[in-house]
Formats: C-alpha cells, structure tokens, sequence
C-alpha cells in the first residue's frame, strides 16, 4: 500500500511541475511524448479522431478520466455533443489547465481513476487516455472496473494506453536502431545538427523536480484474460506505432506523407490486428 502510494505521488509530482508546464501557447512539456512535426500531422489528427467513434455522441455527462489539460485540439471533439465534461486528474495543475481551455463545458474533479468518486451509471460517455498504465499493476484491473462501474447501461468507454511487448514494436526494434546509426554517421560526415524537437524540456536549475514518471504495462492476452470475465470489451488500433518509430522512419524528404497514409489505410482495415499486435490500443467496454 504504501508503494503504490509513493507511485502516485510520483505521477502526481510529475505533473504538477513538469508535465503540464506549459512551454509556448496550447503547447505542454508532456507534448514531447507526442510528435508535432508537420510531417506527421495529419496521420496524428486523424488518430486522435478515432476516440469519437467508439463513444455516444452525445449526452448529458462525458467522464474525462485522467483529462490532463486536454492538451490537443482533438480531445475536445468528444464532448462537443455532451452537456457537460467531467475532467477527473490527480493533478492539480492539469485540471487548472483544463479549466482555461474547456471553460464552464467542463467540471473538474481531482480524483484517482482506481477509486472514482461518482455513483454507478453516472455517464453516457467515458474516455481515458494514457492513464491506467501510469497506476500500479495491481490496480489496473480496478481502474478498468471503476470506468466500467460509472458508466451508463448501454453506453461505451473508450480507453487509449500503451503495450509493453507488442509485435509490431518489436519487429521495428532493430531495423529503428540500424536506421538511427545510419543517420547518426551521415549527420556527422555532412555536419549536419539534429533537429531540436519543439517540446523539449528546457534545462532548469531546480534538480529535485522530476525527470519521467511511473508507467507499467502489459500485453493484450493479459488484458483480454483479465477483463473479459468481468466485461465485454473489444480492441481497436488508436495508433500503430510509437513516437519513437515515427521521429526515426517517417521525414519530410523521404515519403513520410504517403508513408503515413499507407499506414492508417492499413490500420483501417485491420484494427483489431494492429490493435492487438501495433504500439497503442483503444480498448472499448460496453455496458449491456
């Protein structure tokens, strides 16, 4: 108990001063995690949109679980049909973010996603993006539960997290590191610099603050094995690949466009196989 304390203190810590710190206009730290290059823009539009397809597009509440500030443009599509938007974060500085952005559509709540301080059946519509895997293992099952136990009979969440050992990752493990040397021996024989990534944290004086936080992941047999005794839930691709794999295959001179299209045409015909196996899965639960 008192580990799993410590890790959400960290995650809470994280957040409160580095993570959603805001470094230019609508742009946060944690936005390094994300790639914001023009050459990936479209095909991280149009990943960000699949959320809205898997929820009712409307009602009277939407639960946010672990809504950060609702950092991109997209996120805020799913309640545009809702009267309200419930932003449940553990941290402070999110929701305050959340506020300036959401305005008097939204309600903010500091809550743990594991322990959810709403009655059952509360909302029409549940999201949750890249939260769970910040929780300890042994709580993700109750997390899932929790999302599960709020929302409406005959109503959806949509829920985005990452795998720990996927195929897809995998395959792409050493072609991404050979790729990565051989640009790293061109750079130096042209002089050429590497790109400074637009998000990247700036350098502070203040050492104690937190450099990364707690994340914790699995894979879709354990999650499948854990959840469907308890819901029905299916899985869904949100995106095939991970920042990492796009910042190293995918470049203005080289295709990158039509590469990524050719990718989410890929995806869009095969979302369960690229859900299960690709970087990021969207796990929907249906209550009957």
């Amino acid at each position: 108990m008192a580990m799993e304390t410590d890790i959400k203190q960290q995650v809470r810590e994280f957040y409160d001063q580095v993570g959603w710190l805001e470094v230019s206009k609508g742009v946060y730290q944690n936005a390094r995690y994300e790639d914001l290059r023009p050459v990936s823009r479209e095909y991280i539009h149009r990943c960000h949109l699949r959320v809205s397809r898997y929820i009712k597009p409307e009602g009277r509440f939407l639960l946010d679980a672990g809504s950060g500030p609702i950092q991109y443009p997209e996120y805020l599509e799913y309640s545009k049909g809702y009267h309200y938007r419930v932003c449940a974060d553990i941290s402070h500085v999110a929701l305050q973010e959340a506020r300036k952005r959401i305005g008097d559509h939204g309600l903010c709540v500091v809550a743990d996603v594991a322990n959810l301080p709403f009655k059952p059946d509360a909302f029409e519509g549940v999201v949750s993006l890249h939260t769970i895997h910040h929780l300890p293992q042994d709580e993700h099952v109750l997390a899932y539960n929790e999302l599960y136990r709020v929302l409406f009979p005959g109503c959806s969440a949509a829920i985005v997290n990452g795998w720990g050992d996927a195929l897809i990752p995998r395959l792409l493990s050493n072609p991404m590191r050979w790729t990565n040397r051989l640009i790293g021996i061109v750079r130096r024989i042209f002089g050429i610099a590497p790109p400074e990534h637009p998000a990247k944290p700036a350098r502070t004086a203040n050492e104690n603050k937190p450099k990364s936080t707690f994340v914790r992941k699995y894979d879709a047999d354990w999650l499948k094995g854990q959840l469907a005794p308890l819901m029905t839930i299916e899985i869904f691709v949100w995106r095939g690949v991970s920042v990492k794999h796009l910042r190293t295959f995918i470049h203005q001179g080289w295709g990158g466009r039509i590469s990524l299209r050719f990718l989410f045409w890929l995806e869009e015909r095969f979302p369960h196989f690229f859900g299960e196996k690709g970087q990021y899965p969207l796990v929907v639960i249906w209550k009957k």
